[in-house]
């Protein structure tokens, strides 16, 4: 038997192994299937789940084709405007709507999580690419109080790191921005002179730095300039090939961004029944600090076409069942499992006309 036989034989062993596995697990073994309904669907919002969202869409149009999905990444400000105003059929953020606006501008709105995304401070220092850091140094740097890379905080918390003489360029977000409420939400709580000076949300007055829209031009605006830091959604560094630096925790840790290390910081924070919590700064020694939940939005019972809302709760539930495997492959931590379940219970309580438009398995 040849070199290349023994390795086609070995191939086709493999992807009879991998579909044997797909068949028989519980995913795949219940009956439910989304509809195959007519509609099209229309949203906008964050950055953030941005590449996820549109794994997702094309994906789905194999399995629903005739329902047509868009999803406009214009910055999660935006797309809670935009589903406010009705302009879109569901929304994307990474920042809740405020309970205020839920009150007076949103009443039925649903806050559905997807995923877990981490939020890193990455960096363009030529020939570094191994810098930890600390609350301290990303408060100090986001305030204008740490301007030089080789300033003496930086070289405590790296002290194997040739730190070069070279100016630090801030970066930020100039768009309304759920990674900023993520980011700002962080610093307020590992720093008392931010939360003073600054404060948190999706938008705040930046002590110093230079402002790019979205994930894609803060990382983009990273990559081209020499000495710069921002803050943007882990897969964003790592398409552009950014640092992910680890970052010390609450428990003292310096931890990654991993999935493991991202879906942590959910473990031992209560969620409310509402599903909306911050998560930054977690209390679990595992986790990375700098992580939130990304939620869509979707309206409890005002829709008025019930094929547009069965399209639409099938497309999530999918997404929150079939699709966790892109999830991960493109570097978002799925739900923990009790969430997921959660999640899918909200939107089990969708209705139209005052009858319920889903009602696929919790699990």
């Amino acid at each position: 038997m040849t070199r290349t036989t023994i390795v086609r034989v070995f191939a086709m062993v493999l992807v009879i192994v991998s579909l044997v596995a797909v068949v028989s697990s519980p995913v795949y073994a219940q009956s439910w299937a989304p509809r195959q309904v007519q509609a099209t669907l229309k949203g906008s919002g964050a950055t953030f789940p941005l590449p996820l969202y549109g794994a997702w869409i094309e994906t789905y149009k194999q399995v629903v084709p005739g329902v047509a999905i868009s999803y406009q990444g214009v910055g999660s400000g935006q797309g809670i405007r935009d589903f406010i105003a009705y302009l879109t059929d569901f929304g994307g953020t990474d920042a809740a709507i405020a309970a205020s606006r839920v009150q007076t501008e949103a009443p039925d709105a649903l806050h559905i999580p997807m995923v877990i995304g981490a939020v890193v401070p990455t960096y363009n220092i030529p020939g570094i690419t191994d810098l930890r850091f600390n609350p301290e140094i990303l408060a100090g740097i986001y305030l204008g109080a740490i301007t030089n890379w080789n300033d003496p905080r930086i070289a405590a918390a790296n002290p194997n790191v040739r730190l070069p003489n070279l100016r630090i360029t801030v970066v930020y977000r100039s768009d309304s921005s759920g990674t900023t409420s993520i980011w700002t939400d962080y610093l307020s709580k590992v720093s008392s002179d931010w939360r003073s000076r600054v404060g948190s949300g999706t938008t705040v007055r930046w002590p110093v730095g230079v402002g790019a829209p979205g994930n894609p031009g803060v990382a983009g605006t990273v990559r081209n300039t020499r000495g710069a830091i921002g803050y943007v959604e882990q897969v964003f560094a790592t398409a552009n090939r950014l640092p992910l630096p680890p970052v010390q925790n609450a428990s003292g840790n310096f931890v990654p961004a991993s999935l493991e290390a991202t879906s942590a910081a959910a473990d031992g924070v209560p969620i409310p029944a509402n599903l909306v919590a911050s998560i930054t700064n977690s209390p679990n020694p595992n986790a990375y600090p700098i992580a939130g939940f990304t939620y869509i939005l979707v309206r409890q019972n005002t829709y008025k076409d019930a094929a547009k809302a069965q399209a639409l709760t099938d497309f999530l539930y999918w997404c929150l069942t079939e699709g966790t495997g892109a999830a991960t492959r493109l570097g978002y931590a799925p739900l923990p499992a009790s969430l997921r379940v959660r999640a899918i219970q909200s939107l089990q309580s969708i209705t139209v006309d005052g009858q319920r438009v889903f009602d696929g398995p919790a699990r």
